[in-house]
């Protein structure tokens, strides 16, 4: 049996962070929302449960909570942040308001720790951890201990270790706390009991089985974009099901440039049923005056459908529909009351109406790098695994405003003079993802000494581990010059280029 770690989910900005850190560890787990029933985690049956942050206050009337029956469970609880004053208010502790600016801490802050304490055992007695905080635990629950501190909050972590209960007040998930990652991997392996059974080679023996008893003798029409996860999802139905698979290549007219034919040439070489879709005109036509980006998601998202449902067809009867959903997708496209951060077109864009028996999305539990992983197992060539994401809405979402033939003949000859001069400069392996954006914006310029009412061009380019979290790239300012000066250049209609030097969060990797 599967060894599980729930994460309940208070709306904090680093919960997916939790995530990825648990699975780091080789312990699966899954993030749900703070209202899941008590039923519901008795069903999900983990060995522990971590209460992520949030932004609210524990003693606001309207604040989240957690069934008070979760702590009757026998289960070793982890709070962070806003999940450990929770767990302190809920068992009879106090949270307050700080009463002054000096006792709120955020950012890095020395902390001091009992290293008796079984999540700070073998660890350093001080280090740094990084606080983000305006509450602090005045009262401890009975039973409970402080067991670091700081010089403006006495429980900066707190337990009852005969309850199996611990609390932190700062971040152990990001980088920035020192020794993060190990206090994690105290709590998973050695106050869990975990003993490290998620690895990709057993899901994918688990996922084929999975597939080929639910399939049975059906037929399965694949959603093909080319990326990485569509491909990793082709290779592993095509072990589950073989020749009962048909793969679809919708072009949809967004994609960059020269993509659609490479997309061809690279899957007209495998042993399965591939057939390349042109429906630049159905899909332009539904985003004709449509500038909400959330407006495009969905519509690009229901054409996809129509689409696949009008093939589907042609092909006979066919059971099943099978996308390259990946976890970050449904995470991001809204759990419970959290909040939508952007619908992605294969989850938050899906029409309520779908004319197949069943939809597949065995990719659904993970993350983008251990899809990755999944490819390499599954023999995919490293060419097609690395192979930088792009959204299924395509450049639908990368150009801000109404999508037009114009725009997108702007859009794709700047992205790929920017991706080129990336490339040339041998960045391409040091940065994660990397692109263009068409704004709504038109500035003056000057050119041949005459004036110019021309596009602003921005470019986006990240460095993350796994996209839940990504730093903006710092490309050497020679490199941005020749960049620009090319777009500027080259690419009639375009008059500024700027860079955006944003982290996710606070936004997100892409504009749209």
């Amino acid at each position: 049996m599967r060894e599980k770690i729930l994460i309940l989910d208070f709306g904090g900005q680093y919960n997916q962070l939790i995530a990825r850190r648990v699975r780091q560890n080789h312990v699966y787990c899954e993030l749900m929302p703070h209202q899941t029933s008590l039923a519901e985690i008795k069903a999900f049956d983990p060995i522990g449960i971590i209460f992520t942050g949030g932004p609210n206050s524990v003693y606001d009337k309207d604040a989240p909570h957690v069934d008070p029956g979760v702590y009757t469970l026998g289960v070793p609880i982890l709070g962070i942040c806003y999940g450990c004053q929770l767990m302190a208010q809920q068992l009879g502790g106090e949270v307050r308001a700080a009463q002054s600016d000096a006792a709120r801490e955020y950012g890095r802050t020395a902390t001091r720790f009992d290293t008796a304490c079984g999540l700070f055992s073998g660890l350093a007695e001080r280090s740094v951890t990084w606080m983000s905080h305006g509450d602090y635990i005045a009262r401890l629950p009975e039973g409970f201990t402080a067991c670091a501190s700081s010089a403006a909050c006495p429980t900066a972590a707190i337990c009852d270790e005969s309850r199996g209960f611990y609390g932190v007040q700062f971040h152990p998930e990001v980088n920035h706390t020192e020794n993060g990652a190990a206090m994690l991997q105290s709590f998973l392996y050695g106050i869990c009991g975990a003993h490290g059974s998620w690895h990709m080679d057993n899901y994918q023996q688990s996922a084929v089985a999975s597939l080929r008893e639910r399939v049975g003798d059906g037929r399965v029409l694949l959603a093909l974009s080319g990326g990485v996860d569509s491909s990793v999802c082709a290779a592993l139905l095509a072990e589950a099901v073989g020749s009962r698979l048909t793969c679809v290549f919708v072009d949809h007219g967004l994609m960059r440039k020269d993509e659609g034919d490479r997309v061809e040439a690279a899957f007209s070489k495998w042993d399965i049923d591939f057939r390349r879709i042109n429906a630049e005109k159905r899909f332009l036509a539904r985003l004709a005056g449509v500038t909400e980006p959330e407006e495009k998601r969905k519509r690009v998202g229901e054409e996809f459908i129509r689409v696949f449902e009008e093939e589907s067809k042609k092909l006979g009867a066919v059971d099943f529909l099978a996308q390259g959903t990946i976890y970050p997708d449904v995470i991001e496209s809204g759990m419970g009351d959290a909040a939508v951060i952007k619908s992605h077109h294969n989850v938050g864009g899906l029409p309520e109406l779908v004319d197949f028996k069943e939809i597949l999305e065995p990719l659904r539990p993970l993350f983008k790098d251990e899809v990755r992983a999944l490819g390499r197992g599954l023999g995919l060539p490293e060419q097609l695994v690395s192979r930088q994401p792009f959204p299924g809405p395509g450049l639908a979402i990368r150009v801000l405003g109404e999508v037009t033939r114009e725009k997108l003949r702007i859009l794709r000859e700047a992205d790929y003079l920017f991706r080129e001069e990336i490339e040339k400069a041998g960045l391409n392996a040091q940065i994660n993802q990397y692109f263009a954006v068409l704004t709504d914006a038109r500035t003056v310029g000057v050119m041949g000494d005459g004036r110019t009412y021309d596009r602003v061009v921005a470019l986006r380019a990240v460095t993350t581990d796994d996209f839940m979290t990504a730093d903006w790239a710092r490309i050497p300012n020679e490199v941005l010059a020749r960049v620009s000066s090319r777009i500027v250049n080259e690419v009639r209609g375009v008059n500024r280029v700027v860079y955006d030097i944003t982290a996710k969060p606070p936004g997100t990797v892409e504009w749209e």
